[in-house]
């Protein structure tokens, strides 16, 4: 074949340090623009956002010529140094990290709109469960092994 091509859409999901509720309603809209920019300029598109105050849901397209640990390293990296510059009403950003780790899964052609429904209706969803119930179902259904000790560091 003379030229590569594919098509991965990626699940992701991490939180903040010790899930503290950093992202309050005032800042995860910006957030979620400043995270569509990071995906951009990493030639990755990103098809779906959402989270609630202590952690975030993405679904994306993933570039042929980035890993996805390349992507979530940048996407990381460069929204914790955004969010300690911008004022809202969370006055501890300037101490705002995310969790080292995250978890990602792959998704299929026939189940986009579901996992996109499902990332964009995370404050409903939560109402009814917890991020670590929400995690744990997902490494579940997913036959990803873990240990539970390392979850939540």
């Amino acid at each position: 074949m003379s030229q590569s091509l594919s098509q991965l859409w990626i699940h992701i999901i991490f939180s903040t340090k010790n899930r503290f509720p950093f992202l309050d309603q005032s800042i995860q809209k910006r957030m979620h623009g400043y995270i569509k920019e990071i995906c951009q300029k990493q030639k990755c598109y990103l098809h779906a956002i959402g989270g609630i105050e202590d952690h975030i849901h993405l679904l994306v397209s993933l570039h042929k010529n980035i890993s996805l640990s390349k992507l979530i390293e940048e996407i990381k990296k460069s929204s914790s140094k955004w969010i300690k510059t911008v004022k809202y009403s969370n006055s501890t950003n300037n101490q705002f990290t995310w969790q080292a780790g995250y978890a990602a899964f792959s998704v299929s052609q026939s189940s986009l709109e579901a996992t996109r429904s499902y990332i964009e209706n995370q404050v409903a969803h939560h109402r009814k469960q917890n991020f670590q119930e929400e995690l744990r179902k997902f490494l579940n259904s997913y036959g990803v092994t873990y240990k539970e000790e390392y979850l939540w560091d």
